[in-house]
Parts: structure tokens; C-alpha cells; sequence
């Protein structure tokens, strides 16, 4: 007598073939999810040139500002003179 090994029942092969067709989706998923992830954080952030154009704007701003009151500083500077020497001159008469 040949003993014949014994043949897995057929239910038991179908449940391995839809696990395995399963994980292959579940692979599949996690590839996809994988490749997200990375096109995601692989380049800057969009708002990085956007913010970066802003704080050149405002650096623009600010050294005008800056120059202006200068400039408004000095005009103060000149008009008071010009008040004082005024002054000087009605004191005199």
C-alpha cells in the first residue's frame, strides 16, 4: 500500500488564494500610500516661495520706511533751526 500524501481540501485553498489576492491589494495600497507620502514631503512647501516674497516685500517697506524718517527727521531738524533762528531775530528788535 502507497500512502498518497494527503490533498488540502479545496475550501482551504480557495481561503489561501483570496488571503493572498488580499494582500496583494493591501500591498498594492500601501505602495501607492508610500509614494504620497513621499511626493509629498519630497519638495518644499508651496508657501515657502510665497512667504519668501512677502518678507522681501516688507524688508522693501521697512528700508523705505526707514529712509523717510530719516528724511522727516532732518526736515524737523531744519525747521526747528529755521524757528529758532527766527526767534533770535524778533528777540533782537
Amino acid at each position: 500500500m502507497s500512502k498518497e500524501p494527503t490533498k488540502p481540501s479545496e475550501s482551504l485553498v480557495q481561503e489561501l488564494l483570496a488571503e493572498r489576492r488580499e494582500l496583494k491589494v493591501a500591498l498594492e495600497r500601501m505602495r501607492i500610500e508610500l509614494e504620497d507620502v513621499r511626493s509629498a514631503t519630497g519638495g518644499p512647501d508651496p508657501r515657502v516661495r510665497d512667504l519668501t516674497a512677502e518678507i522681501e516685500r516688507l524688508r522693501y517697506q521697512l528700508a523705505q520706511s526707514r529712509a523717510e524718517a530719516g528724511n522727516l527727521r532732518q526736515e524737523r531738524d531744519e525747521l526747528r533751526q529755521g524757528v529758532e533762528q527766527a526767534l533770535e531775530k524778533i528777540a533782537r528788535l
